[in-house]
């Protein structure tokens, strides 16, 4: 007997949208995939965590890449797809992240279980309270297992002065890392004179005016970093042409604060500054 109604309409799946229900989808590199709501198509070129939530980037034909949040919204082949995580490059990131803790900043290999030896009576001087930050950050790790304490300056005008009141010894070694020294300038002329005092100082710096300008000017965005005329605080001038908050001290502050936090480790440092530091750390620790 045939059925005169035909058969249940609300049998099988009725609410699925028309092209079928989103499945979920591995966003690998290479995946072509389009947006639903911009129309843009495009290749996965990588997956990152960015403000709190995952970020899919597509490259159109043209390649511009233009960033979309992980999940529903996409096609593929015309299916909607649910774009996840890719397992293999998790697996990339966590065996990565493994590496990544088995060093320090600097790239030393980290030394577990240990704590941090008690002070030796070398030294490692530096200008002002942001080179120590930063040299913190990145050497922390290591002047603690070598038990070398990081001190501040208060500039470096009477620096023969400051080492022969320190009188270094060959157990009681100092460095000292000064900013903008290139030839021709106020400290290397100040440097050339208190390298005289003692051979137990070494004296190394970096051609930068401030050691903001060590830190790759990528981290933040930027081809190069802004040029400031002379006769204008570098500081504020970096931060309005940032177009960050730049009228006190107290947003001097929160730059610096801005800007360290974008450092990891040493590959965000420029090379000159690095071997310097090296140098100095090697110099007070080696026997």
């Amino acid at each position: 007997m045939n059925d005169r109604y035909g058969t249940d309409v609300l049998s099988g799946d009725w609410r699925a949208p028309r092209r079928g229900r989103a499945q979920p989808v591995e966003a690998e590199p290479g995946l072509v995939v389009e947006d639903v709501d911009t129309g843009w198509c495009g290749a996965v070129v990588r997956v990152e965590k960015a403000g709190g939530m995952q970020v899919v980037h597509l490259e159109d034909r043209r390649g511009r890449t233009k960033g979309f949040p992980l999940g529903p919204g996409f096609l593929l082949d015309g299916r909607p797809v649910v774009l996840t995580v890719p397992t293999g490059e998790r697996r990339a990131q966590v065996e990565a992240a493994r590496k990544a803790a088995s060093r320090t900043a600097s790239g030393s290999v980290a030394v577990r279980g240990q704590a941090a030896r008690v002070a030796s009576g070398s030294r490692i001087w530096v200008e002002g309270r942001h080179d120590a930050e930063l040299v913190e950050k990145v050497w922390g790790d290591d002047l603690r297992v070598e038990g070398v304490v990081v001190e501040m300056l208060d500039g470096v005008d009477d620096l023969a002065g400051e080492i022969r009141r320190f009188a270094p010894t060959p157990d009681r070694r100092l460095g000292v890392l000064v900013d903008h020294l290139v030839p021709g300038t106020k400290e290397s002329r100040i440097v050339a004179e208190a390298e005289r005092v003692s051979p137990h100082a070494r004296i190394l710096g970096h051609p930068y005016v401030d050691v903001w300008q060590s830190v790759k000017p990528a981290r933040l965005g930027l081809d190069v970093w802004p040029v400031v005329e002379r006769g204008r605080s570098w500081k504020h001038g970096v931060l309005q042409e940032l177009g960050w908050p730049h009228a006190s001290q107290a947003d001097v502050a929160r730059g610096w604060k801005k800007i360290l936090a974008t450092v990891r480790s040493y590959s965000d440092l420029e090379p000159t500054l690095l071997a310097s530091v090296e140098e100095l750390i090697d110099f007070v620790t080696v026997p």
